[in-house]
């Protein structure tokens, strides 16, 4: 349904000259949303997805080893959205104190991604308030050291942005000026609490993912904390009991359709084009999250049944490989440390599993190796090579 103008442009003055910046008007959309066909369908099966995915982390033998990589996972790709270079393989080196193979601000970008995304759960879970204070506070870990430090961590803007373009003259995009984002962002915080316009939660997590991209209330990392923002509701409304649910690899496949998309809503008010794209981002990446889980467990299952008949050498080897599925890529040191082992029984359990195929070492020195678990870490990264 194409409503118009989703809201009023406002003249303000930014780096010198005059521009129309777009001050959203508050959610829900107005006329309401039509469900009818197409969208209805989307729906239910974006929920179904959801349910498969919130049901399979019940079933998980261990989801903490897949969360932690899988969050990692994320953090890659929303990243690289940003254009950052890093690889899976360049952030767990980073959080090994080792060098990764891309600069320094990239990958700590990537590992404050990570940062930001635990400390949002975590205050969640301790029933903080999905609030404009919570999302302060996520900048603020999101931005704390790297190339953002400088851009106001924590503090929505005081000066105006834009998308696109050299000035803010012949921009993309200029969101609403800094004196118009209070009541925005106060407008955002109340439709994320509101229960009494009868709209599911994926709904209202594709149209506040849309409302916060349009407000854009930092001056950097605006995409990064408004996808971060979808799996942060789905969690705090009960939908997913872990945070498994992550469109970045979707929105990095169809980038081109995604902003396409975010430009006719702001124009046209075709919330419902938006919607479709967004449900159907919302079904792939459920899907996409329980096949990956399941090949994990089938491929964990499957190398724990080539180390067992290896005889005295087959109990040190199975302590190496849960030390390994808990962090694909590590140290002997590290191993010791993780699993109470001796230097020459991690060694000789780690060997077991290099002639298996399974652990592979990655530097060709004689000390100070590091060894991956180069199965777990290709099925994981599908998706992550960096651009």
């Amino acid at each position: 349904m194409k409503r118009g103008e989703t809201g009023r442009y406002e003249v303000t003055a930014a780096g010198g000259e005059s521009v129309r910046a777009f001050v959203p008007a508050p959610l829900p959309p107005t006329p309401p949303l039509a469900f009818e066909g197409g969208l209805e369908r989307s729906l239910e099966a974006a929920v179904l997805a959801v349910g498969r995915l919130d049901g399979v982390s019940t079933l998980l033998p261990d989801k903490t080893l897949f969360l932690y990589a899988y969050v990692r996972k994320e953090a890659v790709l929303s990243s690289q959205i940003e254009g950052t270079q890093s690889s899976l393989s360049d952030l767990l080196l980073f959080e090994l104190d080792e060098a990764p193979g891309v600069p320094l601000d990239d990958v700590m970008e990537v590992s404050n991604y990570v940062a930001a995304l635990d400390h949002g759960l975590t205050r969640l879970r301790e029933g903080f308030p999905l609030s404009n204070r919570l999302i302060r506070e996520i900048h603020g870990v999101l931005l704390a050291d790297g190339r953002g430090s400088s851009k106001d961590p924590g503090e929505f803007r005081r000066s105006q942005n834009w998308i696109g373009g050299s000035r803010p003259g012949n921009a993309v995009f200029v969101p609403p000026p800094h004196t118009a984002l209070p009541d925005c962002m106060a407008a955002l915080e109340r439709f994320l609490h509101a229960e009494d316009d009868g709209l599911p939660v994926l709904v209202r997590a594709g149209l506040a993912h849309v409302q916060f991209e349009t407000i854009h209330p930092f001056l950097d990392g605006n995409g990064r904390v408004g996808r971060l923002l979808i799996t942060f509701l789905l969690c705090h409304t009960g939908i997913l009991r872990e945070p498994l649910l992550y469109l970045s690899l979707y929105l990095k496949q169809n980038r081109a359709t995604y902003y396409t998309l975010l430009d006719q809503v702001r124009r046209e008010g075709d919330w419902e084009a938006w919607l479709a794209f967004f449900l159907e981002g919302v079904r792939e990446s459920a899907e996409s999250a329980v096949s990956t889980a399941q090949r994990l467990a089938a491929m964990f299952q499957d190398d724990r049944g080539q180390i067992e008949p290896a005889g005295r050498r087959a109990g040190s080897a199975l302590r190496v490989h849960e030390a390994l599925k808990a962090r694909p890529i590590l140290s002997l040191s590290a191993v010791c440390d993780a699993t109470g082992l001796s230097f020459p029984a991690a060694s000789s359990g780690m060997d077991l599993l290099g002639s298996l195929g399974i652990a592979r070492e990655l530097t060709g020195k004689r000390r100070n190796r590091l060894f991956v678990y180069e199965r777990y870490l290709d099925i994981l990264g599908e998706g992550t090579e960096a651009p």
